[in-house]
């Protein structure tokens, strides 16, 4: 049985200045919405986010960058926020940014307790610039490290009460990465049932990497609507 929070605010009462905090969620598919809400509200600050991006300026992760809550930022694009772009040309939040598949690899690494790891992606650029480069069969590669965080935030569509974690399609983006890559991981979920209701095959995050679970509705906001 894993803790079961009452309320958001509850769920991220450990969750200090000063936090690395990892994120799942590709743009606002799959983001952990009432625990964002609730580090908005706790009023945390200098936090190292590691995300994919940093929402939009008025949902996710962009309300924490409106507070000025992020220290710094990890994450492969600036996306839609226009808050986050003015931020980073006025120097005013320290940015890294990683290729997308690398910062998924650099995740996953954490998760999985390999320190570093080789990569083609990013020889030859900026990105490069200060790591090691090494060639294997004729070819440069760059030494990327893993990424590891104090706490990890994830959505899921449905948990037991172990912990066990079920994603809904498009959700799974991030989160299993993060989930497995964080020392303490809270997952935000719409369904908690009992343990054994869910088929050991269709677990995508075992409860081993889960140490607090929370039953919250989400609003499911859509980055961009596209019509014909």
């Amino acid at each position: 049985m894993k803790p079961i929070y009452g309320s958001a605010k509850e769920a991220v009462a450990q969750i200090q200045d000063g936090a690395t905090i990892m994120v799942g969620g590709f743009g606002l598919v799959g983001i952990p919405e009432q625990l964002i809400l609730a580090l908005v509200d706790k009023g945390v600050k200098e936090l190292t986010v590691i995300s994919n991006n940093c929402g939009v300026d008025e949902w996710g992760l962009g309300l924490l960058l409106k507070n000025k809550q992020i220290k710094k930022m990890i994450g492969s694009y600036v996306g839609e926020n226009k808050e986050f772009e003015r931020q980073v040309l006025s120097g005013e939040i320290e940015v890294e940014l990683t290729p997308q598949g690398t910062l998924a690899e650099k995740m996953r690494a954490g998760g999985a307790g390999i320190p570093a790891f080789f990569t083609p992606a990013g020889v030859g650029t900026m990105i490069a610039e200060g790591k090691e480069i090494r060639e294997f069969d004729g070819k440069e590669y760059v030494l990327e490290h893993a990424l590891k965080a104090d706490f990890s935030l994830v959505r899921a569509h449905k948990a037991d009460k172990m912990g066990n974690l079920v994603y809904n399609k498009t959700a799974q983006n991030f989160n299993p990465l993060a989930a497995a890559a964080g020392k303490i991981t809270i997952a935000e979920v719409e369904e908690i049932v009992e343990t054994g209701d869910i088929d050991p095959n269709h677990v995508q995050t075992p409860s081993i990497y889960v140490q607090g679970l929370l039953q919250a509705k989400q609003e499911k906001r859509i980055e961009r609507l596209t019509t014909r």
